[in-house]
């Protein structure tokens, strides 16, 4: 069973009774890890950016979509590339600002990832 998300402030996000104060990566298996936002960083210079190496690092086979919380101000975008990648291996992808992309994740049904930027 996926995790229910409970609420996002500047830089934290409450992933059940736990409060995680950097950005997450929800796998299928439900599993909730630190983003590995260097990986887009290292090209772009920023996290908002998501790259491709990112893209692959996310991905996950039977996929049916990507929600990203794109920050409090919804700063977060795909490149091209990472569009590119997820448009290829049919996985859809949803971008809103992690406040609403909270209230996205607990109602998405079916095999999603969850990104979810939580500062800017």
């Amino acid at each position: 069973m996926k995790p229910t998300l409970n609420g996002t402030k500047f830089a934290s996000i409450d992933v059940g009774n736990e409060r995680i104060k950097n950005d997450i990566l929800i796998r299928l298996d439900s599993t909730v890890e630190k983003r590995k936002k260097n990986l887009s960083k290292e090209i772009f210079g920023t996290s908002h950016t998501l790259s491709l190496a990112e893209a692959e690092h996310i991905y996950e086979a039977g996929a049916e979509g990507l929600l990203i919380g794109g920050g409090q101000f919804g700063r977060v975008k795909l490149s091209p590339e990472a569009e590119e990648y997820f448009q290829e291996r049919e996985c859809q992808v949803e971008i809103y600002r992690t406040p609403k992309a909270i209230q996205r994740w607990n109602e998405v049904q079916g095999d999603w990832i969850g990104l979810f930027h939580v500062t800017c």
